[in-house]
């Protein structure tokens, strides 16, 4: 893949040659590869129609996770969660020990591998936030919860060169990826000063169907500010905040 060079950038496919922007800056590409019609019917290429079933299964998969939590992805992503989620939710789908390749799924599969996933590469919750947490999640009750001790913010959390303020949010979702459809609850602390005082402790409840057979998902995330002439500004539009997925329960 090479790039493109010089002051004019193109787009757009000249002959055998594709020119396109991505979040690398502006590319270029030959084109290629082998006929879609033999792809789709020659038995040579069976493995790779499973792949791609299982692929788009994943690419599915994952753009429900997002719509849960987009209230929280808002401000706290990078230019590459979506195909780095696609990835994650392609493990999750080749755990499935039961179905046969090509329907794999990620009912069947290790939703548990998506713990800890960051959609932030920039700003990892795991960098920024050392206060203890305890997330639970109880399925009979429907509550993913999210409790943290008193702590130093200072001390607690690294911030971003310009903090002055920060809060904490939570979401807790329940999907089922069958049916395409979601129950999201958020949560979040008021703006909070970063500084050297002791805050309280934070405690956040995040409601779903109680009783639920499908999967759960509890996302902790932190969002920076700073304060100019009385007013909160989003700092840097949100490049460095953390969102993370703290707990998971694949279902029954």
């Amino acid at each position: 893949m090479a790039r493109q060079k010089g002051i004019f950038k193109i787009k757009g496919t000249i002959g055998d040659v594709t020119f396109y922007k991505s979040g690398d800056g502006y590319l270029v590409r030959e084109k290629g590869g082998i006929d879609a019609n033999r792809i789709a019917s020659d038995p040579a290429f069976q493995r790779t129609r499973e792949n791609g079933s299982e692929f788009g299964r994943a690419g599915k998969a994952g753009k429900m996770l997002r719509t849960a939590f987009r209230p929280l992805l808002l401000n706290s992503a990078d230019h590459r969660m979506v195909s780095r989620l696609t990835q994650s939710m392609m493990k999750v789908i080749q755990a499935d020990a039961t179905s046969p390749r090509g329907l794999r799924n990620v009912l069947d599969g290790e939703a548990e591998l998506l713990l800890g996933f960051e959609f932030n590469i920039r700003g990892k919750l795991g960098t920024t936030l050392f206060a203890p947490f305890v997330p639970t999640i109880d399925r009979v009750t429907g509550e993913l919860k999210i409790d943290i001790a008193p702590f130093i913010p200072t001390n607690m959390v690294v911030a971003p060169s310009g903090t002055t303020h920060y809060k904490i949010l939570s979401g807790g979702a329940e999907i089922d990826f069958e049916n395409e459809t979601y129950v999201v609850n958020t949560s979040e602390t008021a703006i909070l000063p970063w500084n050297a005082t002791a805050t309280a402790a934070i405690s956040q409840t995040n409601m779903t169907t109680p009783n639920s057979t499908k999967p759960l998902f509890l996302a902790l995330g932190i969002e920076f500010y700073q304060e100019v002439n009385g007013q909160m500004y989003s700092l840097k539009n949100g490049a460095f905040n953390p969102l993370s997925i703290v707990k998971v329960d694949s279902g029954v």
